[in-house]
């Protein structure tokens, strides 16, 4: 599964991405964006089968990233998870009304596999049975 981690802080982008190779869940290409900016100019040349966003970001906010997302065909249906420290209770609904998952900084991998599993539905793209390749869930 390729995978797209948008988040201001390089810090923060490598945890994300150490949990999600933690997970058992197979990677193929993982590409980094540190805005919404970036990763729309990243996704006009890569696909992905998953973004995980930050909402507070400089440029181009997550928000915004997931709205323009949405609003546009190739990426209307891209499965995506918000992984942010945002408290507020209309900006998390805004991005919840996308039919986004949402989980708080600091999350466990296991609260990231969880809310992965629920937004590919257990397989990706490829007819992956993702829960299957994982087993019942991480060992960490």
């Amino acid at each position: 599964m390729d995978i797209l981690i948008v988040d201001d802080s390089a810090v923060m982008r490598r945890v994300v991405l150490k949990s999600m190779q933690l997970s058992g869940i197979p990677l193929g290409a993982v590409h980094q964006a540190g805005n919404g900016q970036e990763a729309l100019n990243l996704l006009e040349r890569e696909h992905v089968s998953l973004a995980l966003v930050d909402i507070n970001m400089p440029v181009m906010d997550g928000v915004e990233l997931i709205d323009r997302l949405r609003g546009d065909a190739r990426t209307a249906d891209l499965p995506v998870i918000v992984v942010s420290t945002e408290s507020s209770p209309a900006r998390l609904a805004s991005v919840k009304a996308h039919g986004v998952a949402c989980i708080k900084k600091p999350f466990s991998p296991e609260q990231l596999i969880d809310a992965v599993m629920g937004a590919i539905g257990g397989a990706n793209g490829s007819g992956l049975d993702v829960r299957a390749a994982c087993g019942s869930g991480p060992d960490f």
